[in-house]
């Protein structure tokens, strides 16, 4: 496995120079962009890793999953009366449509106004309840958010204000906004590696399994809204060109990491910074089409 994941990367690598690290939020530009890093964990609990697995990287968008379970336990699928479980053809940064009359909430969880109505929903202190379930997950407990990285979006995240100030203009969230951005904003700076994601993707793939309380939701429909929501919206507008060519439940973030969960087989963390122009990793992304075919990993 470990010399087939060591081709895979190599094939892959020149890909990256295509690609552009994210800059918008000026901390990310820092990211090195020919750091390239996979990691596999399969439902026994092997462990294959190749590259830079181990160079810590922002979540950026793949804590959407994270922020979307703990809702998910703490209201059950009520989440949806707020935010919807569609696809979309929009960019992830998206807010023209949450002004139209007709539109009642934000399409799905993975964009960012979805995203920031389910991180509404989180009850409690809500940036520590998410890393608690992180490291719980991952078992490292070492794992937090980066305040340089923070900071830096918090200082350039007009257009995410603006969308949570209109969501709640729009009474689709009850919540003071600048306290869900707050929290919004520390959850995209939390810092993991490809084998962290591996974890979270292992645990999504496996039902769930090993915490102690699901709250107001049963562990199968929990998992089963993860995957579906990855599946639908986990790639952004692109998501049914991905499932259609790699066909793994998946989520990208613009800090160049790609989570895929293989239902009841593997999970996956891919690293690589340089982006294409929808924000996915642009070598992550064709890393996963290759794996796909290699290990047969298609779910449809």
């Amino acid at each position: 496995m470990e010399k087939m994941l060591e081709e895979v990367l190599e094939e892959n690598r020149a890909l990256a120079k295509q690609g552009k690290v994210a800059s918008y939020i000026p901390a990310l530009s820092k990211a090195n962009p020919n750091h390239l890093g996979i990691c596999i964990i399969d439902e026994n609990k092997n462990i294959y890793k190749q590259g830079d697995f181990d160079v810590k990287f922002t979540m950026q968008s793949i804590s959407k999953v994270i922020a979307l379970m703990l809702a998910l336990m703490d209201n059950g699928e009520k989440v949806f009366e707020k935010v919807g479980r569609e696809g979309t053809e929009e960019p992830f940064n998206t807010l023209y449509k949450l002004d139209l009359p007709h539109i009642k909430k934000p399409v799905n969880p993975m964009i960012n106004a979805g995203a920031i109505a389910t991180t509404a929903q989180i009850k409690g202190d809500k940036i520590q309840r998410i890393l608690e379930l992180i490291r719980k997950i991952t078992e490292n407990p070492s794992i937090n958010y980066n305040k340089g990285v923070y900071l830096s979006e918090k200082a350039t995240g007009e257009k995410n204000k603006a969308i949570a100030h209109l969501m709640r203009a729009r009474e689709i969230m009850d919540e003071e906004p600048d306290e869900v951005l707050d929290c919004y904003f520390k959850q995209c700076s939390i810092e993991v590696t490809a084998c962290d994601l591996a974890k979270i993707a292992i645990f999504i793939s496996n039902g769930c399994k090993g915490l102690e309380s699901y709250g107001e939701i049963d562990r199968k429909t929990l998992s089963r809204n993860l995957l579906a929501i990855m599946t639908i919206g986990g790639m952004y507008n692109i998501s049914g060109q991905y499932a259609a060519e790699a066909g793994v439940p998946s989520k990208s973030g613009v800090g160049g990491g790609i989570m895929a969960a293989v239902p009841g087989r593997m999970g996956i963390g891919v690293f690589s910074p340089p982006l294409d122009e929808n924000g996915n990793s642009i070598a992550g992304y064709e890393i996963m089409k290759s794996l796909s075919q290699r290990l047969n990993l298609s779910i449809f």
